[in-house]
């Protein structure tokens, strides 16, 4: 060898991390990984909980408000019956036409308390759960997919 050749050598030797360094550095690595994903672990627990929160509220609600639309929706056929039995016994209009603004009143309670369930049921799906475990599935992914390119 030359001159030149055994210092770039040397060089080669000093600038080369020892073995016991590497894997200090790669268990530091590994370290900060676990820690990474306990605390998106962690987070993701959270978010259940608040949405399994939010979904049993929205339930509640949404019993509470079907069960206004039921006695609504009841209480309405009543009075349109009894506007029906008004029509057929009364020949004057001022208790039919009673009766039946009272009837319409209740079919529209009764559409206003079914559209504001349907609404809070909505709540119930879990929406941000499975946003955040689409974007997991979509990470993953991309990992395994620049594993298999190298």
């Amino acid at each position: 060898m030359t001159g030149d050749a055994q210092a770039d050598d040397a060089r080669e030797d000093a600038a080369a991390p020892d073995v016991g360094e590497t894997l200090h550095a790669l268990g530091e690595g590994a370290r900060a990984s676990a820690r990474s994903a306990l605390g998106t672990g962690r987070a993701l627990r959270a978010l259940v909980a608040a949405d399994l929160a939010l979904a049993r509220s929205a339930l509640a609600r949404t019993l509470a408000f079907g069960g206004v639309a039921v006695a609504l929706g009841g209480s309405s056929w009543l009075l349109l019956m009894a506007a029906f039995i008004a029509a057929l016994r009364s020949t004057g209009l001022s208790w039919l036409a009673a009766l039946l603004l009272a009837a319409l009143v209740s079919s529209v309670g009764t559409l206003a308390a079914a559209w504001a369930a349907m609404r809070h049921f909505e709540h119930s799906g879990m929406h941000a759960t499975r946003r955040q475990l689409a974007k997991l599935g979509a990470a993953a992914a991309r990992t395994a997919a620049k594993q298999e390119s190298a």
